[in-house]
C-alpha cells in the first residue's frame, strides 16, 4: 500500500502536456545552439580563428573544465560534434527517442549535455553568456523527464520549477540590489535603446510614453520578485504564475535580441502547466495527453519501473545538495550573477542587467584602398548583422541564434577596445579572411583587400517619430572619437 502511494506521488501524468514542450522545445534550442557554432566557432576559435582554442589548450586546466577538445582540438572535430550535435537534438524534436524506454532519451540528452558543454569549455570569452550554462543545466535536467512509456517524474518537474525560480528571482534581486534606475523605475526609459542588440519593435517599445516604461519595471519587479514563488503553490495558481512568466518572457522576445535566454524561460516556465491547465486554453490540446499516447499505440505506462525510480531520485538527490550554494548566493549581499559553482555546470546562479547602460556607445569598423589613410580617404564602412550600423537600416530578428561577434562588440566600448581578440579581428580585415568576412553582413570591398583599418566611437540613439519623418534615420549617431587609430599589415604579411 505504501508503495502505491509513493508511486503516485512520483508519477505526474497531468504533466504529459509538460514534458513534451520541454523535451522537444529544449532540444530545438539545442539544435539552434550548435548550428551557431558550426556557422560561427571556426571562424572565431577555430585553428585560424581570432582566439585559436589549440592556444588556449596549451594552458588548458585538463581536470577542471571538461571537454572533448581538452587533448586536441581541429576544425574538423568541432563540425563533427556539432552536426552530431544537431542529429540527436533533430531526433528528440521528431519525438522519437521519446517512443522507447526511458533510458533512450536520457542517453540522447546527456550526450547533447556533453557535447555542448566540450564547446563552451573552450569558447572562452565568446561562450561568456549566462544562457550557455542555462542550457547546459536544462538539457541535463530536462534528460531525466522519462519516455512515453512512463509518467513524468514529479521530482524532475519540481526541480525545474526550481530553475525557473532561480532564474526569474536572481534576475529579479540582481535588479533591487543593482542600479537606482531599477528602484525609482526608470531603467526601461534606456534599455530597449541601449540593450545589446535592438530588435525590429526595439524603436516603437522605446518610444512608448515614460509612464509604460515605469509600469514595464514595475511589471518586471512583480514577474519576477514575487510570482515566482507561486510556481511552487497548488494548481492552478502554479499554472497561472507559468503563464504570466511566459507573457513577460514574450515581450522581452518581442523587443529584443537575447538569443535563447528567454525562450528558455518561457520553455522552463512549462514545468508547471498541468493538462487541464493547458486545455482550458488551449482546447485544441488533449485533457489527457498521456492516456492519449496509450491509446495510440506508444505504450506509456501506469507507473514508472522500480530502476528508472531508482535513477531519476539520485539526479534528484544529486541536484538538490549541489543548490546549496545558488542558494546561499541569492541572500548574499554580493550576490553573484551567471557562475556555476561546479565543473559539470550544474544548479547555476543566475540574473542579468544588474544596472542599465544610459547611453549607446557603437564601435564603428572601417577600412580603405586609399594609400594614405587621412580624413579625406575614402574610408569605407563594415556591416555587422545585428548590431546597429546603418542608421537607416531597420534591426533584424535573430533570437534565438546567437550572432557572437556582435554581442561581443556591445562589450567593447563598456569595458575597453584593446581586446586580444578584436585586434586579430582587425587583422582578418586586413588580410580579407574569407571566414571572419562571412560573420559580417557587408563587406564594402567585395573580398579585396584594404590597406587601412580603423575603429571610431560613435553614440547612437533611436530618432524621434518627427526626425525620421524628415530624414529616414532610424538611428541619429553622433562621432565620438577615434578608438584605434589606422593599422595595417607589416610589409610581407
Amino acid at each position: 500500500m505504501e508503495n502505491v502511494e509513493w508511486t503516485a506521488w512520483f508519477d505526474a501524468p497531468e504533466y504529459e502536456f509538460a514534458r513534451q514542450v520541454l523535451q522537444r522545445t529544449t532540444a530545438t534550442l539545442y539544435f539552434v545552439a550548435f548550428l551557431s557554432s558550426l556557422n560561427q566557432f571556426p571562424a572565431l576559435l577555430g585553428e585560424r580563428g581570432l582566439l585559436p582554442v589549440p592556444e588556449y589548450l596549451e594552458g588548458f586546466n585538463r581536470l577542471g573544465r571538461p571537454s572533448l577538445f581538452r587533448w586536441r582540438y581541429s576544425d574538423r572535430m568541432l563540425r563533427t560534434v556539432c552536426w552530431s550535435g544537431m542529429a540527436i537534438a533533430a531526433t528528440l524534436i521528431a519525438g522519437l527517442p521519446q517512443l522507447g524506454p526511458p533510458w533512450v532519451p536520457l542517453i540522447a540528452f546527456l550526450a547533447l549535455w556533453l557535447l555542448y558543454m566540450s564547446i563552451v569549455n573552450v569558447g572562452q570569452t565568446f561562450y561568456g553568456f549566462g544562457w550557455e550554462m542555462l542550457l547546459l543545466e536544462a538539457g541535463f535536467t530536462v534528460a531525466f523527464l522519462g519516455s512515453d512509456q512512463t509518467p513524468p517524474p514529479r521530482p524532475i518537474l519540481i526541480l525545474l520549477v526550481w530553475l525557473v525560480f532561480r532564474l526569474e528571482f536572481g534576475a529579479g534581486l540582481i535588479k533591487i540590489r543593482g542600479g537606482q534606475e531599477w528602484r525609482d523605475l526608470t531603467a526601461l526609459y534606456y534599455h530597449h535603446e541601449t540593450q545589446p542588440m535592438p530588435g525590429p519593435l526595439s524603436r516603437q517599445a522605446h518610444l512608448l510614453p515614460k509612464a509604460w516604461h515605469r509600469l514595464e519595471v514595475l511589471g518586471n519587479h512583480f514577474a519576477q520578485l514575487v510570482v515566482p514563488f507561486f510556481l511552487f503553490a497548488p494548481q492552478p495558481l502554479a499554472s497561472a504564475a507559468a503563464g504570466i512568466i511566459i507573457f513577460t518572457q514574450l515581450w522581452l522576445v518581442a523587443s529584443g535580441n537575447f538569443a535563447w535566454l528567454n525562450w528558455m524561460a518561457i520553455i522552463l516556465a512549462f514545468a508547471a502547466v498541468t493538462e487541464p491547465v493547458a486545455h482550458a486554453v488551449l482546447p485544441a490540446i488533449p485533457l489527457d495527453w498521456h492516456a492519449a499516447s496509450a491509446s495510440a499505440g506508444a505504450g506509456a505506462g501506469s507507473q514508472a519501473p522500480v530502476p528508472w525510480l531508482v535513477v531519476v531520485l539520485v539526479a534528484t538527490v544529486l541536484l538538490a545538495v549541489l543548490s546549496y550554494r545558488p542558494i546561499e548566493n541569492l541572500f548574499s549581499h554580493h550576490q553573484l550573477m551567471n557562475a556555476s559553482f561546479n565543473r559539470w555546470q550544474l544548479v547555476n546562479t543566475y540574473g542579468a542587467f544588474g544596472t542599465v547602460t544610459k547611453r549607446r556607445i557603437e564601435i564603428v569598423v572601417e577600412g580603405t584602398l586609399d594609400a594614405e589613410p587621412g580624413e579625406d580617404a575614402d574610408w569605407r564602412e563594415y556591416g555587422f548583422k545585428g548590431k546597429p550600423g546603418d542608421v537607416r537600416r531597420i534591426p533584424r530578428q535573430f533570437a534565438p541564434y546567437h550572432l557572437r561577434l556582435d554581442w561581443l562588440m556591445w562589450f567593447l566600448p563598456l569595458r575597453t577596445v584593446h581586446e586580444e581578440w578584436f585586434y586579430a579581428f582587425l587583422a582578418k580585415l586586413l588580410a580579407a579572411d574569407r571566414p571572419t568576412l562571412r560573420l559580417l553582413r557587408h563587406d564594402p570591398f567585395d573580398g579585396e583587400r584594404p590597406h587601412w583599418v580603423r575603429a571610431s566611437s560613435y553614440l547612437y540613439r533611436f530618432s524621434t517619430r518627427a526626425e525620421f519623418r524628415a530624414t529616414g534615420q532610424r538611428w541619429i549617431r553622433t562621432p565620438l572619437y577615434v578608438a584605434i587609430p589606422p593599422s595595417r599589415l607589416p610589409p610581407g604579411a
